[in-house]
């Protein structure tokens, strides 16, 4: 047996050297040292220093400005590339945006009436005035001060780029414009244009980082929007001095919000600036979109048939036979006598004495798929999407498919909730202000008293359905939790259809009638469908299988 070649002492310092913290456990004194080794919990697993597994693991603690900030262009970079690159990871962005926004969250008002002293008459008459005129100014490009979409497009593109992006920022500008009856706009600003202008050191009395400046509680004081874009190369003529406006994220004396600031995932205290979704599987988007392209070339190699032809004397061309070929233009052929590369169907000439050797590359892979697969279900936990509907694959039984879905859409509701907090209901909470202000709605009390305003600003915000495997079974659970008292009509028929239950029993309404005086009307039975039963049972079957 050969004996190690370095002694223990050397070892040990070699292995000290490794980590900062072990090297000022070596400057230690003994006794201190000695009481670190025998210490109990996390010193012998997570925390050690002694175990192989763990010497070459070096980590930093810092601040989430280091961690985050001090990393965030880079992240947003490869976002990017990832979402205009990589199939996956537009797929998984667009998934997001579409469950969380769909067609656009509409604001349904629910006023507190009994706050405000109104009867119920009064206030199902105020609220449909409301909507009238919030939809008035919702539904048209003139709530987006670039007029290039209506709120619902504003939340989709919003959503889009807080995720690609970690953050995005939206100013609450009044512009007048002719036709207009509301001067408020929406400014939508991308992540990189907040930033620190040049002479950001001159600032001393609060801290700037990334654009944002915030005061002794941490709270933002105001934002440093870039005029344009700071990596852009198309700029106007004669503007090339970048300049920066600093936008106050309150009003001084009135507290109105100038600036709303869209981060969707809060993960550190102190945190200023957001991070992508995408940023904790980069590396495994850009491997597997690299995997992927190697398997695509070379499916697409293993497919071309060449014939390599040899000769004895290459200066007279192709020999006789393949000269004597009908509808064989040798000229074409013997162009090129050094491109020898592969192609459909193609024939390459040989020199005499040249040989040629193929390689069979073995495609289609037969494990490709179990690798992406495996590949595709790690990130699709780490997204919160589960693998089915990541790669909308419901190959699974109902059961496992239902359930999957049900795991999805407890991240689309948190993400729903969270746009209509950050973005829905201040921007609603402002139109309304000045609604009330130039006196198209009449809301008595509403700039007197905080209380009264949020009474009367209280608004449901709704969007597209989660969507039913088996929409016969989904409409008798509803049905069946109305009767038990476990559920409202107003929020069954929101969860199935996405509309308001006011709307569907108004048209119902004269449904009947119309059918009832045309002689059509038919009795509506409660009953269990038959089809429920029978359904059930053959689900539950193949479940079993």
């Amino acid at each position: 047996m050969t004996k190690n070649k370095f002694p223990r002492k050397a070892m040990a310092t070699r292995s000290n050297a490794v980590h900062p913290k072990a090297v000022q456990q070596a400057k230690t004194p003994t006794a201190v040292v000695k009481n670190r080794l025998v210490a109990s919990g996390y010193s012998h697993y997570g925390a050690s220093y002694a175990r192989k597994s763990l010497i070459g693991w070096m980590s930093h603690s810092a601040s989430a400005d280091e961690d985050i900030a001090d990393n965030i262009k880079t992240l947003r970079e490869r976002s990017r590339d990832l979402y205009m690159g990589v199939p996956l990871a537009t797929g998984a962005i667009k998934t997001i945006r579409t469950n969380v926004i769909g067609s656009g969250l509409m604001m349904n008002s629910h006023i507190d009436r009994d706050k405000l002293g109104l009867t119920e008459a009064q206030a199902v008459e105020w609220q449909k005035n409301t909507e009238r005129e919030w939809l008035l100014w919702s539904d048209s490009t003139n709530c987006d001060a670039a007029r290039m979409c209506n709120f619902y497009e504003f939340q989709a593109l919003a959503l889009l780029s807080t995720l690609m992006s970690g953050d995005c920022f939206v100013a609450l500008p009044f512009i007048k414009r002719p036709n207009c009856p509301y001067d408020l706009k929406l400014d939508l600003i991308e992540s990189d244009r907040i930033c620190n202008p040049l002479d950001s050191f001159k600032i001393t009395e609060n801290s700037v980082v990334e654009g944002v400046e915030v005061g002794q509680y941490g709270e933002p004081v105001a934002y440093y929007v870039a005029k344009y874009h700071p990596y852009s190369r198309h700029r106007p003529i004669n503007s090339f001095k970048q300049e920066w406006k600093r936008v106050q994220a309150f009003g001084t004396k009135s507290g109105r919000r100038n600036m709303l600031h869209l981060m969707s995932d809060m993960e550190r205290p102190g945190q200023r600036r957001g991070v992508p979704l995408l940023a904790p599987v980069i590396e495994a988007l850009k491997q597997l979109g690299r995997y992927t392209d190697a398997e695509l070339v070379a499916a697409v190699v293993s497919g071309y048939f060449t014939v390599f032809i040899t000769q004895d004397n290459p200066q007279n061309g192709l020999d006789s036979l393949m000269s004597g070929m009908p509808g064989v233009d040798v000229s074409s052929m013997t162009a090129d006598q050094n491109d020898v590369s592969l192609g459909n169907g193609a024939i390459v000439n040989l020199a005499e004495g040249e040989k040629v050797e193929t390689a069979n590359p073995g495609r289609p892979n037969t494990a490709f798929d179990g690798f992406v697969t495996s590949i595709c279900r790690q990130i699709g936990a780490a997204l919160e999407i589960p693998y089915e509907l990541l790669m909308k694959s419901f190959t699974s039984s109902y059961s496992a498919s239902r359930g999957a879905l049900l795991e999805a859409w407890k991240m689309f509701r948190m993400r729903r909730q969270w746009i209509v907090n950050r973005l829905c209901q201040p921007v609603y909470e402002e139109w309304l202000s000045e609604a009330v202000a130039k006196g198209r709605i009449n809301a008595p009390g509403f700039f007197d008293d905080p209380a009264i305003r949020k009474a009367w600003c209280l608004a449901d915000w709704s969007g597209d359905t989660q969507g039913q495997l088996d929409p016969l079974k989904e409409a008798e659970a509803a049905r069946v939790r109305v009767e038990q008292g476990f559920s409202t009509r107003e929020h069954e028929a929101a969860e199935l259809t996405g509309m308001s239950f006011d709307i569907i029993a108004a048209q119902r309404g004269r449904e009947e009638k119309l059918l009832a005086e045309n002689g059509l009307t038919q009795p509506v039975s409660s009953e269990l469908h038959p089809l429920t039963q029978t359904q059930k049972d053959k689900e539950e079957s193949e479940d079993a299988k």
